[in-house]
């Protein structure tokens, strides 16, 4: 069993035209949102695991949160994210790319229903040698 590695943080909750809006303490530039509060917490952590996943040195944690200016319309919860369980959950996350292709090809390839993302997955793993078993 792979160990749990745990970060936690304060993020203010503001409620905004019928949705909230989230934004971290200690974590600037680290944002999200949701329609719902639930919604807004499951985005929030979300945010936090990319923001997370590629420092090095990670932000200390304010503790204190009576020490948090809030306005009215706003509250503050900690989230949590293990950054172990993100990784596995978005490692094979989808990325669109836009490519461009001669039209007659375009033509052609949707007349034979050629799947152009799996066709494109399969030419960069065989160009790259990538074992995808390896992954």
């Amino acid at each position: 069993m792979k160990k749990k590695i745990l970060f936690t943080y304060p993020a203010i909750f503001t409620l905004e035209d019928g949705g909230y809006w989230v934004e971290f303490v200690d974590l600037k530039g680290c944002f999200s949102d949701g329609s719902t509060l639930s919604e807004a917490m499951e985005n929030a952590k979300e945010a936090m695991g990319l923001f997370l996943e590629d420092l090095e040195d990670y932000p200390h944690c304010t503790t204190d949160i009576k020490s948090i200016k809030l306005e009215e319309n706003q509250i503050v919860s900690f989230v949590t994210v293990d950054l172990e369980e993100h990784k596995r959950k978005y490692e094979n996350k989808s990325v669109k790319k836009t490519l461009s292709i001669p039209a007659w090809l375009n033509t052609m390839a949707e007349k034979e229903n050629v799947n152009f993302s799996q066709l494109l997955q399969k030419a960069l793993m065989d160009t790259l040698n990538v074992d995808k078993t390896q992954k």
